[in-house]
C-alpha cells in the first residue's frame, strides 16, 4: 500500500502524534491522519498531480509562462477557485500548478468537500442537485456541443450541406468529456441529427451513478472490485457488457464482448466514409489525434497523416456541413477514452447516424448492413416512451410506473404513484430486487377493475402491458355529452387482449359472447405466459445473458417445429427458413375475414377485418375513410392514407366512437393476432354489425 519513503514519513508522524498526546493530553484522530496520508499518496500518483503531463506543462514556453483564463479553470487549482467565485476565470495563472486538494476540498486537512452541486454544460443545460461528482464534471464535460457544429455551418452561409467552405471551422470537444458521454442527449455533447432521438444519461443501478462511485477520487482509477457485485469475474472494465445491451451493434456475431469492443468497427467505418466523402468533393482528408487542429489535407491522398501533412499550415479548411458533422462525432468518440462505459450506446448512435448521413451521398456507400443502432425496447433509451418526457423535466405521476426506471418498483412497494426523473429505459432493478432475484408480484388490477394473476413473474409484465382503457372507460366517456374525442387504450395492451373478456379491454357489445384468456391450447400448457414465450426456454435467455436472439422477443427456435412449414403444403415437413411470426396460422383458425383464403396468416386474417371495419365506418361517417396509426382519417383522394388526409378528431356518433376504440387495439398492440386472435376478430365483426354492416358472411361468429 505504501512506498518506503512514505513508511518513513508515517513513522515520523506517529512519533510527533505521540509527543502531542503526551504533552498536551488532547484527543488526536490518528485514523483521520492515516486516511489523509493515504489519500495524498494516491493523488500523487494520479494524472491530476502529474506535472510532467502536457495538461500542466503546455504553457511553460509561453511568454509570459501562464495558463490562460480560457484554460485555467481545469488546468490549475487557482483557476478553478477563481471560477467558483462567479462562474468565470478573471486572471491567468502562473505555470506550476496541477489539480490539487483545494479543487475538491474547502479544508483538505479534514476532508471537507466543496458544496458545489450544479454544473452547466456547453449546451447551456444545467444538471443540478448532484453530489461531489459536480466538481468532476465542471472540467470533464467537453467544450463543445451539437449547437456549436450547427453554428459553424450557419455562419459559413453555404447553399447546401455538400458545399465546401473555408469559413467553417472544426469545433474541438476537447479531452476526457466524460460528463458529455454520460448524460447523452440531455446535454448534447455529440452532434445529434435532426429527426433522430438519442440515449440520455446512461442508466445504472443505485449506488453506481456518480463519478466517485466508480472512480477512486484520489487515484482516479476505476474501482473494478465494485463492478464484481453484478459483473462477476471481470478484471478489466473493457470486458463489461451492460445487461441491457441485447444487440450485436457491430454485427460481428459476438454478443458477449464488452461494449468497448463494439465501438471500434463503427469508428473504422466512419473514418473510411469520411475519407471517401472528402475524395468525392475533391479535398482528401486525414486525421491525427495528437496534433491540433486534428484534421489536415491528405496532400498525397494515401489515407494516412504523413509528417509533412501534420502542420498548422496544412489545416483542413474545406469542410462541408455534412463532413463537419461526421468529423465532429468521430472525434467525440475518441476523446473520451472511457466513453464506452460512460455512454457507449449514445456513442454508437452518433457514429451510426454519421455513417448513415454520409452514405446517403457517397458514390460507393460504406457497408453497414449488419450494424445496429438501437437496443431492445425496454433498454432503448432513444425511444419515445423514454424521451417523450424530457421536455417536461419529469415523468408525470400517472405515467411514471411504466415510463421510468424507478416508477414500477415504487408502485409495487408503496401501492402509489409519484413523478420520477426521466430515465434511459429500464434498469435491472426495475424487475429485480437484486439481480438475479426477480421481484415477487401478486395479482394485477386492470383498468376495468378486474384482477388477474398469471402465476409467475409475468405479473411484472402485466403491470405495464395492460393498456389504460377498457369497456368501462368507454361507457363512462359516452355518458358525457358528445362530441367525444378519439378514445385511447394506450400502447402495447398485451394483457388486456390476452385475457379478453375476463378484463374487458375491448368494447364488448350487449348480448354477445367473447373469448376469455387465450391459453394457447395447442401448446399443451407451454408458452402461455409472458415469460415462457418472451424469455425463451434455454438457460442463457432465462438469465438474461445475450444470445443469438433478442432476450425480450420470442425465440423462433421455440416455434419452428410446429409453425415452420408451408400451410398450403402441410405434408412437406417443417422448414425453419419458412418461419415468420407474421406468417403463423394454426390449423384451428377459421376464415376470419371471409375472403375464402384459408391458408393466409393470422395477421392477414385480422388485417382483412380491419379493412372491412374501416369501410363500414366510412359508410356511417359519410366519407371514404382510411385507417392510419390506429385512427380513422378522411381519405382525401382517395388512394389510401397520405399527408393530405384529415384525422377525425371527434365523434358525435356513439357507434363510430366504439368502433374507433376497437380498431385502435390492433395498432396499439401489433401482435394482437397472436395474443388473442379470436377476441380481436369478435370485436371487429361486432363493431361492423353495430355500424349496420352485413355480418352474415362471417359464419364462424
Amino acid at each position: 500500500m505504501f512506498k518506503k519513503p512514505q513508511i518513513v514519513s508515517i513513522l515520523f508522524v506517529f512519533l510527533i502524534a505521540g509527543f502531542v498526546l503526551i504533552t498536551t493530553n488532547c484527543d488526536f484522530d490518528v485514523g483521520a491522519l492515516m486516511e489523509k496520508i493515504e489519500a495524498e499518496s494516491l493523488w500523487e500518483d494520479s494524472g491530476h498531480a502529474d506535472r510532467t503531463s502536457e495538461a500542466f506543462w503546455h504553457w511553460d514556453e509561453d511568454d509570459p509562462a501562464e495558463v490562460s483564463t480560457r484554460c485555467a479553470k481545469c488546468h490549475s487549482t487557482s483557476g478553478f477557485e477563481d471560477f467558483l467565485l462567479d462562474d468565470s476565470v478573471d486572471n491567468a495563472v502562473p505555470v506550476g500548478e496541477t489539480v490539487e486538494c483545494e479543487v475538491c476540498h474547502t479544508d483538505p486537512d479534514n476532508g471537507t468537500l466543496r458544496d458545489h452541486t450544479d454544473v452547466t454544460f456547453p449546451s447551456g443545460v444545467t444538471i443540478d442537485e448532484l453530489g461531489p461528482e459536480a466538481i468532476c464534471m465542471e472540467c470533464h464535460q467537453g467544450r463543445k456541443h451539437s449547437g456549436d457544429v450547427d453554428d459553424e455551418i450557419t455562419d459559413a452561409v453555404v447553399p447546401d450541406n455538400d458545399t465546401p467552405s473555408s469559413d467553417m471551422g472544426f469545433p474541438n470537444i476537447h479531452y476526457a468529456a466524460a460528463g458529455a458521454s454520460l448524460y447523452g442527449t440531455f446535454v448534447q455533447g455529440g452532434y445529434e441529427y435532426d429527426g433522430n432521438d438519442y440515449d440520455a444519461k446512461f442508466g445504472h443501478v443505485k449506488g453506481y451513478t456518480s463519478c466517485i462511485a466508480c472512480h477512486d477520487p484520489h487515484s482516479l482509477e476505476v474501482r473494478i472490485e465494485r463492478c464484481g457485485t453484478c459483473h462477476t469475474g471481470i478484471t478489466d472494465p473493457k470486458n463489461i457488457r451492460y445487461y441491457g445491451s441485447f444487440v450485436d451493434y457491430d454485427g460481428d456475431g459476438d454478443m458477449t464482448e464488452g461494449i468497448y469492443y463494439e465501438i471500434p468497427d463503427f469508428q473504422d467505418k466512419l473514418y473510411e466514409a469520411i475519407q471517401e466523402y472528402a475524395r468525392d468533393i475533391g479535398f482528401p482528408i486525414v486525421y491525427d489525434s495528437h496534433s491540433h487542429p486534428y484534421w489536415f489535407y491528405d496532400t498525397n491522398d494515401n489515407g494516412v497523416p504523413d509528417g509533412s501533412e501534420v502542420s498548422d499550415t496544412n489545416e483542413y479548411e474545406s469542410f462541408t456541413g455534412r463532413l463537419l458533422k461526421a468529423c465532429y462525432n468521430y472525434q467525440v468518440s475518441l476523446k473520451d477514452h472511457g466513453a464506452y462505459a460512460h455512454g457507449g450506446k449514445y456513442l454508437i448512435q452518433l457514429l451510426y447516424d454519421s455513417l448513415e448521413d454520409l452514405n446517403s451521398v457517397l458514390t460507393v456507400p460504406v457497408d453497414i448492413d449488419d450494424f445496429e443502432r438501437d437496443d431492445e425496447g425496454h433498454f432503448d433509451g432513444s425511444a419515445g416512451p423514454w424521451r417523450f418526457f424530457d421536455r417536461y423535466g419529469e415523468v408525470w405521476e400517472d405515467c411514471a410506473k411504466c415510463h421510468s426506471a424507478e416508477g414500477l418498483p415504487y408502485f409495487l412497494e408503496n401501492d402509489a404513484h409519484i413523478a420520477q426523473e426521466p430515465s434511459n429505459g429500464l434498469l435491472c432493478t426495475t424487475c429485480h430486487t437484486s439481480p438475479p432475484t426477480v421481484r415477487t408480484v401478486g395479482a394485477v388490477t386492470f383498468p376495468s377493475g378486474a384482477s388477474k394473476d398469471m402465476g409467475d413473474s409475468s405479473n411484472i409484465c402485466l403491470n405495464c402491458h395492460q393498456g389504460l382503457g377498457s369497456m368501462v372507460e368507454v361507457d363512462e366517456e359516452l355518458a358525457d355529452s358528445s362530441p367525444w374525442r378519439p378514445p385511447s387504450i394506450h400502447y402495447l395492451p398485451v394483457g388486456a387482449i390476452l385475457y379478453g373478456t375476463e378484463v374487458q379491454g375491448g368494447y364488448e357489445y350487449l348480448g354477445k359472447i367473447y373469448a376469455g384468456r387465450n391459453t394457447f391450447p395447442s401448446h399443451n400448457g407451454r408458452f402461455d405466459t409472458c415469460v415462457e414465450c418472451h424469455m425463451g426456454t434455454n438457460t442463457a435467455r432465462e438469465t438474461h445473458e445475450p444470445s443469438d436472439h433478442n432476450v425480450h422477443k420470442p425465440n423462433p427456435e421455440d416455434c419452428v417445429f410446429c409453425h415452420g412449414y408451408d400451410v398450403s403444403q402441410p405434408n412437406q415437413g417443417y422448414d425453419p427458413s419458412l418461419f415468420k411470426f407474421s406468417g403463423i396460422r394454426p390449423g384451428s383458425i377459421p376464415d376470419f375475414d371471409a375472403d375464402g383464403d384459408t391458408v393466409e396468416s393470422l395477421k392477414e386474417e385480422i388485417q382483412g377485418l380491419e379493412i372491412a371495419l374501416v369501410q363500414q365506418a366510412g359508410i356511417v361517417f359519410g366519407s371514404t375513410l382510411v385507417g392510419h396509426n390506429g385512427s380513422f382519417y378522411i381519405d382525401f383522394l382517395p388512394l389510401g392514407w397520405d399527408e393530405n388526409d384529415t384525422r377525425i378528431s371527434s365523434f358525435s356518433d356513439a357507434r363510430l366512437f366504439k368502433a374507433a376504440y376497437n380498431f385502435q387495439m390492433t395498432y396499439r398492440e401489433p401482435h394482437a393476432y397472436i395474443h388473442n386472435p379470436f377476441y380481436i376478430a369478435q370485436l371487429f365483426v361486432d363493431s361492423i354489425e353495430d355500424l349496420g354492416g352485413n355480418i352474415a358472411i362471417y359464419t364462424w361468429r
